[in-house]
């Protein structure tokens, strides 16, 4: 796998795994503020969930790397 290959495959993973991660502990603020949508969260935490995001897709990655390094399962083409 070339390094640019490598990192395509990170940021696929890293977006596939940020939007099953942003639902994490969404609460709804009880008041809104004018212009806001009611369902915008209180405390969305994004810093924190981008910091999740790399860790679990980083582990996700080195696991598929491996895979792909062991010719168990072949990615390529023909």
């Amino acid at each position: 796998m070339s390094p640019v290959t490598g990192i395509v495959v990170y940021l696929i993973i890293w977006w596939t795994v940020l939007f099953a991660v942003l639902p994490w502990g969404v609460h709804v603020s009880e008041k809104t503020e004018p212009g806001h949508a009611d369902s915008a969260p209180a405390r969305p935490l994004l810093v924190k969930k981008a910091i999740v995001t790399t860790l679990i897709s980083a582990v996700i990655w080195i696991g598929f790397y491996f895979l792909q390094r062991s010719n168990l399962i072949s990615f390529r083409a023909g």
